[in-house]
């Protein structure tokens, strides 16, 4: 049987990261240079975790994942754990999660609509992870 990573572990983490960065072909992520930030409430042990990707000329350059005070970022965004692991599940768009009140964004709302379906490729390299949630 696979192992399971923990959802926002440094496994987890560091797995990710290398994905993003072998799976994302700059050009499909149209050359964008930006930051996001991700606030899990309510996680399962308690608290809040975040989770950080900084882009640069559409390639992933840093991606990380911990507790307390997160990188500062152009977009935040915030929700419960459990809307963000549907979302990197593939179940949830974070498109739709945003129009129906699931996430709370902070950042350019124009900008980040834009975005949403480079958001959503990345959930999906990320949805690859066997993941123990």
């Amino acid at each position: 049987m696979e192992e399971k990573l923990v959802y926002l572990g440094q496994q987890w983490r560091d797995q990710g990261f290398e994905l993003l960065k072998n799976e994302l072909d700059s050009a499909k992520m149209n050359g964008v240079t930006t930051s996001m930030a991700d606030i899990y409430e309510d996680c399962p042990e308690g608290g809040e975790m975040y989770l950080f990707l900084t882009c640069e000329e559409g390639k992933v350059v840093r991606f990380e994942t911990g507790a307390g005070p997160c990188p500062e970022a152009e977009f935040s965004i915030r929700g419960k754990y459990e809307t963000f692991a549907a979302i990197t599940r593939g179940e949830l768009s974070s498109t739709r999660a945003l129009m129906t009140g699931k996430l709370r964004l902070r950042g350019n709302m124009a900008k980040a609509v834009r975005l949403a379906p480079l958001a959503d490729r990345v959930n999906k390299v990320l949805s690859i992870i066997p993941t123990r949630y």
